[in-house]
């Protein structure tokens, strides 16, 4: 491995880091990196999850230091969600993904709509809906959100937001804390699968990970005194830059070629 791409695994780890933790959607660079110099799609897919854990375990860190993670509701979300991302693992290489992208695009717009309708659910939380105990529809909602990042990952943090804040009630800062436990909890295991299958280069996904973490660290140390709002319009930028993406109007994936 070059100098060069070490510095590029670097760099952009810090990008991706920093993105996913406020909102979701930096995979899509990991992914298109390693594909770029040269991993198959696949090794790519359970390559970046690597990075993902280590950046997210960073990012759980420093939010329990601050006291903005409800750990047990954390962990009742996690369960489910961990069981869909073993699922989805399985399935990574069986579904058409020109059409899953596309289905996420549409669901993303969806998500701005929301948050610039309904910003104070957003923003200030709903105490009432924390206090309720886990449903049967979350549970559903939340194994559907883990197999869609056993598959892919890409995007997974807005679904996870969308879920814990309009369902269980929580601001965009709180809600940001519990998604990256989550997100740390049912990657583990979805990386389990993928080394299984031999589906990891070790080399590129701890490099990788250095950024990540530092991109990540910056993101959770900062994000209780940017506030949710700051949160928030971060998230519909990235949303609208992804959606676009996803929907073939720009591609991202050509500033690495």
């Amino acid at each position: 491995m070059t100098s060069l791409q070490i510095f590029a695994l670097i760099v952009s780890g810090v990008f991706v880091g920093f993105i996913n933790t406020l909102a979701g959607g930096g995979t899509i660079i990991s992914l298109s990196l390693f594909m770029f110099m040269g991993l198959p799609a696949d090794v790519a897919n359970g390559t970046n999850r690597i990075a993902v854990i280590l950046q997210n375990l960073t990012s759980v860190t420093t939010f329990r230091q601050q006291k903005l993670l409800d750990t047990r509701k954390a962990w009742w979300l996690a369960i489910p969600t961990t069981i869909g991302s073993i699922v989805g693992a399985q399935l990574s290489v069986e579904i058409d993904e020109a059409t899953f992208r596309k289905a996420i695009g549409l669901v993303m717009i969806m998500m701005v709509f929301f948050i610039l309708t309904k910003p104070n659910k957003w923003l200030k939380g709903q105490e009432r809906l924390q206090l309720k105990k886990i449903s049967w529809v979350q549970i559903l909602i939340f194994f559907g959100i883990g197999v869609y990042g056993g598959f892919v990952q890409v995007g997974v943090g807005y679904f996870l937001l969308a879920a814990i804040v309009l369902g269980a009630g929580y601001d965009l800062v709180k809600a940001n804390a519990i998604k990256v436990f989550i997100v740390l909890i049912y990657t583990i295991f979805a990386l389990g699968v993928f080394i299984l299958n031999d589906k990891v280069n070790w080399q590129f996904g701890l490099i990788h990970a250095i950024g990540n973490i530092i991109g990540a660290f910056v993101a959770s140390r900062y994000a209780n005194a940017w506030g949710a709002n700051f949160i928030r319009w971060f998230i519909i930028v990235i949303i609208i830059i992804s959606s676009a993406d996803l929907f073939g109007i720009i591609d991202i994936r050509a500033l690495f070629y």
